[in-house]
């Protein structure tokens, strides 16, 4: 087994987070955890644990248009499941969110008192998946009185250019690029995401990224006959409210705090 990273977040990493807007973190949980959470994300998927809160899309090659929109609603046995939401609901994705590493990381770049505005499930299908374009986390806003500063992006299988792996653009976190939303159109891409600046991130199974949002980042389609799978939670201060209804969201640190909330439906990469 990989070494794991310690509990502390040295001010070297802090100082490459804040430069390059990323630093790969390596393996933070043993590997026994994350086979046990790629396991959990299969039951919950397949129906064998349900949840009732849990905002739920199916991929497109699932072969069911009618059902590839978000809802809090559970569309069926399928591992093909593109995104699901609201994890921390689930006591073994809740222990992994709450990682000492990851209260330490946030402690250094937002504070001490943590919501979780995303506890996210992403999945590339095998031979399927989707394309996602350029763009910035929250540059749009995402409604939120505080705007969002950092992702922590933990690979469920290992990652390639193959099966499409993140791709990003280090050091792009320093502005607010795109004019309207999230997405860069064309010619923001051609200016600020341009080929040779294109860096893929090819992790293991297990990996951990941290993202400052607006890191520019993409992502293609799963041309292998794996799964792609991985798990994200953008960290917020827990003073975040939601703009157009005051709500709030769940505590993660020191201390967790469910709040019984609908969950957002922002885009996500």
């Amino acid at each position: 087994m990989s070494t794991l990273h310690s509990t502390a977040f040295s001010d070297k990493e802090l100082d490459t987070f804040n430069d390059q807007g990323y630093v790969l973190l390596g393996k933070v949980a043993p590997d026994e955890e994350i086979e046990s959470l790629c396991r959990r994300i299969d039951d919950i998927m397949l129906g064998n644990i349900h949840y009732d809160n849990m905002l739920m899309q199916l991929c497109p090659s699932a072969g069911k248009p009618e059902l590839s929109g978000q809802s809090k609603k559970f569309k069926g046995s399928s591992l093909k499941y593109r995104k699901i939401q609201d994890l921390d609901q689930d006591p073994l994705f809740l222990a992994y969110i709450r990682h000492p590493l990851f209260r330490e990381i946030t402690k250094k770049i937002v504070g001490p008192q943590i919501s979780a505005f995303r506890t996210m499930f992403f999945n590339k299908p095998a031979e399927q998946g989707v394309t996602i374009n350029w763009h910035q986390d929250g540059a749009g806003g995402w409604g939120l009185s505080i705007p969002p500063k950092i992702t922590i992006w933990t690979a469920l299988d290992a990652t390639c250019i193959a099966n499409g792996c993140l791709q990003i653009i280090p050091g792009s976190h320093k502005t607010k690029i795109p004019e309207q939303g999230d997405l860069l159109s064309a010619e923001e891409r051609a200016i600020h995401a341009p080929d040779e600046k294109r860096l893929y991130l090819e992790m293991e199974k297990g990996e951990v990224a941290l993202l400052h949002n607006w890191t520019l980042h993409r992502s293609e389609t799963n041309s292998t006959n794996g799964p792609r799978r991985a798990f994200s939670v953008c960290y917020i201060d827990a003073a975040t409210r939601q703009v157009n209804d005051g709500r709030a969201f769940s505590k993660v640190f020191p201390e967790y705090e469910p709040v019984k909330a609908e969950a957002s439906e922002a885009n996500a990469y």
